[in-house]
């Protein structure tokens, strides 16, 4: 509540003399005044402009006191509210104060008592203000605080991440380089930034369930076994279970994580989903990750050149890869400004490899 501003206030008593004393006295205190002669009247000038106090009689032809003050509770929770009342009904002004007026005045008052009264109920009023200001500051605080642990936390992960890369000469910058991509192909589909942005995170952690895997495999110099092959791709699994914590509020990463290794056409892993039912999110990666993985060359196979590992995505899209993903890598491919270099597999000096059906990021 500003200390500076003029409070506002509404007289409401169906008796004209009472009004024009309480109009005199409050107008003569510093309030901007207003008067109604009942309840309805004074829901109207209510509507109108709220006011920062009221001051009501109890009793009044059709809409009483007490159901005016019901309503104002109800539809202005800000406004403090004084009940006028007769000596003989202090039991209904008390009654009052349990369904939320601050104060009362009974009649016949002295000009002191309701001065004391108003002042009590507007220092009542600042003080809810200033609570009700201090738990929604608290709660924003609180929730910021969480927010930045959680990002603490998921920075940590991605720097385990990244460590786990570097160890591997052939998937350094691995994650980075998926994330550049899956960012330049949800822009050429056209999907709002905020979206954009989360891809990114997501695509930067879709392989840190790799964490739990057996590094023996992980880094194996030659082709996997099946069983091999069954243990390594358990880590979108276990990527899905060490991100949930931390970004179960934000769906799309989740599903890039536990699904980029599905196939449009069926018959990936782990869930085996096909088409549509692949998260969008998920598919975008996916392509993504087969194309960083084709140009990035390994001890048992060299690396494929851009145009190459591009050709293979479009021989596959509908089988592999959803086709308007493909479409959408294949038109960022084509704008510098879209998609980053390629990694050094696109040199020339590098040998391209016979197109098959893209190889799983190891």
């Amino acid at each position: 509540m500003n200390p500076d501003a003029v409070l506002r206030c509404l007289v409401v008593d169906d008796e004209s003399h009472l009004r024009s004393i309480l109009l005199r006295l409050l107008t003569g205190e510093g309030f901007r005044c207003r008067e109604a002669a009942g309840g309805r009247e004074a829901l109207e000038a209510l509507e109108r402009e709220p006011a920062d106090l009221v001051i009501s009689d109890i009793r009044m032809p059709g809409m009483d006191g007490l159901e005016l003050l019901a309503q104002i509770r109800a539809r202005w929770p800000e406004t403090a509210v004084v009940m006028v009342t007769a000596v003989s009904d202090v039991a209904s002004a008390t009654s009052c104060l349990t369904q939320g007026a601050l104060d009362y005045v009974a009649k016949p008052f002295q000009v002191e008592d309701v001065q004391a009264r108003v002042r009590q109920a507007l220092d009542k009023r600042r003080l809810i203000l200033e609570n009700r200001d201090y738990q929604r500051n608290l709660e924003r605080k609180v929730e910021a605080q969480a927010r930045h642990i959680g990002e603490l936390f998921l920075h940590g992960v991605q720097s385990l991440a990244h460590a786990l890369e570097a160890k591997d000469r052939y998937t350094r910058g691995h994650s980075s380089r998926v994330a550049d991509y899956t960012v330049a192909v949800a822009r050429a589909l056209g999907l709002d930034p905020a979206v954009v942005e989360e891809l990114r995170v997501g695509a930067e952690l879709h392989d840190v369930g790799k964490i739990g895997v057996r590094e023996s495999v992980l880094n194996k110099p030659a082709p996997l076994t099946d069983e091999e092959y069954r243990h390594i791709m358990e880590h979108t699994v276990i990527g899905e279970r060490i991100l949930t914590p931390l970004v179960g509020d934000r769906p799309r990463i989740l599903q890039m994580v536990r699904s980029h290794h599905e196939r449009f056409g069926g018959g990936g892993l782990p869930d085996g989903l096909r088409g549509g039912a692949i998260p969008l999110p998920a598919r975008i990666v996916t392509v993504a990750d087969a194309f960083d993985a084709m140009t990035t060359g390994r001890a048992y196979r060299p690396a494929r050149t851009p145009e190459v590992a591009l050709e293979e995505l479009r021989r596959e899209a509908g089988a592999q890869f959803d086709a308007a993903v493909v479409g959408a890598f294949d038109r960022a491919f084509r704008d510098l400004t879209l998609l980053p270099q390629a990694p050094a597999a696109a040199s020339a000096d590098r040998r391209a490899a016979a197109p098959a059906a893209a190889p799983p990021s190891r």
